[in-house]
């Protein structure tokens, strides 16, 4: 979906306002990167807000920051001693994510790691997570999850972004030959919906998010 969509539209017009922060990073994503729709947006962010309102999480992990759009709108919900881990490949972003962080007053809930989360991910391992979000690269998702899976405390949520993938999961498309990642796609989504160890629930919001409850 774009912001073109008449329904994302009437969507958003009846969803909270984007709060003025994430909507100066908003507008700066757009002006100052190549790819401002890798950014969680208005409508997602509100929701990925609204579950971390009523989670009330203590340990948060994110595993792909992009320029912290959601990583503001999860920690909006943590805690009074909660704490909200992420994971950025980019050293590049760095800078950017800092600054809205602090602007947002939350650089003592934020811990950013830089770097590529299979790598970070083990320095991690005492902590146990009452929420996840996988949003990175898409050909690792399974390769997180199960990184992730076994610190997920029973009752928590995990939620993956772009499992809908443009629609290119659905069987009707036709995968082309070089088309690497909608196979990986493809195949989790399946595994998860086979997956004992999860409840999921697949929303096609925006390029869709699969939320999975640990049993």
């Amino acid at each position: 979906m774009t912001n073109n969509d008449p329904i994302q539209a009437y969507a958003e017009q009846h969803t909270a306002p984007e709060p003025p922060l994430l909507a100066q990073l908003t507008r700066e994503t757009h002006l100052q990167t190549l790819l401002p729709r890798m950014s969680s947006g208005h409508l997602q962010g509100r929701f990925l807000s609204m579950l971390s309102h009523l989670m009330r999480p203590r340990r948060v992990l994110e595993i792909g920051t992009f320029c912290g759009y959601a990583t503001l709108c999860l920690a909006e919900g943590l805690a009074a001693n909660g704490l909200l881990h992420t994971i950025e490949i980019d050293p590049e972003r760095e800078a950017r994510i800092r600054r809205y962080v602090a602007a947002a007053g939350i650089t003592e809930q934020v811990r950013l790691h830089i770097g590529a989360a299979l790598d970070v991910l083990p320095g991690l391992v005492d902590e146990v997570w009452d929420l996840v979000f996988i949003d990175a690269d898409k050909r690792s998702n399974d390769a997180y999850f199960e990184a992730v899976i076994g610190q997920v405390r029973p009752g928590g949520l995990l939620i993956v972004d772009n499992v809908l993938w443009s629609g290119k999961v659905l069987p009707t498309h036709e995968v082309k030959s070089g088309d690497k990642d909608t196979p990986f796609v493809r195949a989790f989504n399946d595994k998860m919906a086979q997956d004992a160890r999860v409840e999921p629930v697949f929303l096609p919001l925006r390029d869709g998010l699969l939320l999975l409850r640990k049993k």
